[in-house]
């Protein structure tokens, strides 16, 4: 006999219906049904007398119940100590967030979270759209978005700065229309085609947009700076990079007073904004941001 039978013929036993046992047990009630008339065959007899508003137990149907309820409780019990058991012991967070910051700012962090973590890298678009289906817990962007259920706070500020080739002439002048003039006569390393923050940083100093076509386009920041020291062109780079990676005797900022903020900002769901182990990651990144 299928085990299944006895569960639905308990079920229905205790309330009195084939309908309510079938609810409880997430089944169709045809299926129900037909468990129940599969054991009443196997048996020979009739387990239950059908009454218009409920199910009355035959003699044979309380005998068979009273033999069958502990073994059907003690196996169900057995099966949920068993997954309990199967269950990780511990949580998961995944972290959304562009490769470089990971890289400089989480990577050296993980121990300290004290729980099991995926990455996911990727655009901000791409992060943000993650976030939205669940399938990051949390993101670290310089975008901010308004977006129904998804909290940002800002956690820190990237400053960047003109990045250059150690070889490479500076002309000896203050006029900021001369410095605009000879930065476009350079091979330029973008992160990406729309120039992000080439024009935010063209906005910020010269009041326009660039008008330019980088020589190369490298979506990796560690790469852009190894591109700068190979002589390949000049970027804008985040100090925070330069501090750990710029060989010194290959690269140099230049024009300093010239440097653009860009925001980070850390977002989650609202839903999840009170989870423990999710405030201590966040916290933890914070107080890291903060040094």
């Amino acid at each position: 006999m299928d085990f299944e039978w006895y569960r639905s013929f308990v079920s229905i036993y205790k309330y009195h219906s084939v309908s309510e046992a079938a609810n409880k047990r997430i089944m169709t009630q045809p299926a129900m049904s037909q468990h129940l008339a599969a054991l009443e065959a196997e048996v020979g007899e009739p387990l239950f007398i059908r009454m218009p508003r409920k199910m009355v137990p035959t003699e044979r149907g309380k005998a068979l119940y009273s033999q069958l309820a502990p073994l059907v409780e003690s196996l169900e019990k057995a099966t949920l100590s068993f997954k309990a058991t199967s269950l990780p012991t511990r949580s998961m967070v995944r972290i959304g967030s562009a490769i470089d910051y990971f890289q400089e700012n989480i990577l050296q962090q993980l121990q300290a979270y004290q729980t099991d973590t995926v990455s996911y890298f990727g655009t901000a678009d791409q992060l943000l759209d993650l976030l939205k289906e669940d399938k990051v817990d949390l993101i670290i962007t310089s975008q901010k978005a308004q977006v129904p259920g998804i909290e940002f706070s800002k956690l820190c500020e990237e400053k960047f700065v003109l990045t250059a080739p150690i070889r490479i002439g500076i002309p000896v002048n203050n006029d900021l229309k001369a410095t605009e003039k000879w930065l476009l006569s350079q091979d330029w390393i973008s992160y990406g085609l729309d120039l992000p923050i080439i024009r935010r940083f063209w906005r910020v100093h010269f009041k326009k947009r660039p008008v330019m076509k980088p020589k190369h386009i490298i979506p990796n920041l560690h790469l852009m700076l190894k591109a700068i020291e190979n002589g390949d062109g000049i970027s804008l780079i985040p100090t925070y990079i330069l501090n750990h990676s710029m060989d010194e005797t290959k690269a140099k900022v230049i024009f300093e007073s010239l440097s653009v903020k860009n925001v980070i900002y850390i977002a989650c769901k609202s839903k999840n904004k009170h989870l423990p182990v999710l405030n201590r990651i966040v916290k933890i990144i914070q107080e890291q941001s903060a040094n």
